[in-house]
């Protein structure tokens, strides 16, 4: 989910420099007028993708809230972060809308982080989503494990972006290794670790192979291909289609970031007729998993999430 807090949310968009040139790039991607930042940006863009899902081959999506950044003494950063979204956005357009599923965003330094949880869970939160580099979580913090071990007895699992970032802004790049993941990983908790830990830019570490070695370590540890479909994190992409791997694989989007396939042509992973073919599904959300289809990825892929999910049973 992506807002500005113009619709009275309480959430906000800071944007400068280059995030407010790779804003304006994405979009224009979505066909949104140039002045929608101003406007109430979340009603706008909830709109679009509901079309979008139910014009896809999809029957629904989980939508992610977005935390703000808290020092680990659970100190409010209010000058850092690009973006906020608060919970009950995505939980309040769930409760609307069968399409979308609610992924809650919780800092586990915050001094109401399990009464946060427990309300969540109370209205239906299906995952738990963070970015540890961005919101400055280090998943091994012991003062965080009761938090954990509440996600894990829930069964609520966790989304923790993984590798580099550059869509908002990284507060702490140490924060970006999938090893931390350990902490949540031994309390129990079912964990994704976004874009299966690859770099985001030239000068990002890769971590694709510490998370390899991870997942045959850990059971209840798997990684999504959103993002991945990109000039930026394809790079693993055909790695994920390996059979050690790819049971291990969610699908993912990461929409509203671009699906460009022009890295896959140029690698020669997608032959131009293929690239020429997909590149013309105007449907992004289709598009991506059209992409993913013909490199390989299994039906199971696409549906995984349903068995990893708390879902309404």
């Amino acid at each position: 989910m992506v807002g500005n807090g113009v619709g009275g949310s309480g959430g906000w968009l800071r944007l400068g420099g280059w995030y407010r040139w790779l804003a304006s790039f994405m979009v224009q991607q979505l066909g949104f007028p140039s002045d929608v930042l101003e406007r109430d940006l979340e009603a706008i863009y909830a709109e679009h993708l509901l079309g979008l899902v139910r014009g896809s081959s999809m029957d629904a999506v989980v939508l992610l809230a977005h935390e703000q950044v808290y020092d680990p003494d659970g100190t409010l950063r209010r000058d850092l972060g690009t973006m906020y979204v608060p919970n009950d956005v995505v939980l309040e357009l769930a409760e609307r809308h069968r399409e979308f599923l609610p992924g809650v965003s919780i800092h586990p330094a915050r001094a109401d982080a399990i009464e946060e949880l427990e309300r969540c869970l109370a209205r239906g939160a299906v995952l738990m989503k963070c970015l540890p580099n961005c919101q400055n979580i280090d998943p091994t913090e012991v003062r965080y494990r009761r938090f954990w071990e509440r996600m894990a007895e829930a069964g609520l699992p966790l989304l923790a972006h993984t590798g580099g970032e550059n869509t908002v802004q990284e507060v702490n790049a140490r924060l970006a290794d999938p090893k931390l993941l350990r902490g949540p990983l031994e309390c129990g908790v079912t964990v994704i670790a976004g874009h299966c830990a690859t770099k985001s830019g030239p000068f990002d570490r890769d971590f694709f192979d510490d998370w390899v070695r991870m997942i045959a370590e850990f059971p209840n540890l798997y990684g999504d291909n959103s993002a991945m479909v990109s000039l930026n994190r394809c790079g693993h992409l055909q790695d994920c289609v390996r059979p050690e791997i790819e049971p291990r694989i969610v699908h993912g989007s990461d929409f509203p970031v671009p699906v460009l396939g022009h890295r896959l042509w140029l690698s020669g992973s997608v032959e131009w007729k293929d690239f020429r073919e997909l590149q013309k599904v105007k449907n992004p959300l289709e598009r991506d998993w059209k992409f993913k289809e013909r490199l390989g990825f299994s039906d199971a892929t696409r549906t995984r999430a349903a068995n990893l999910l708390r879902l309404p049973r």
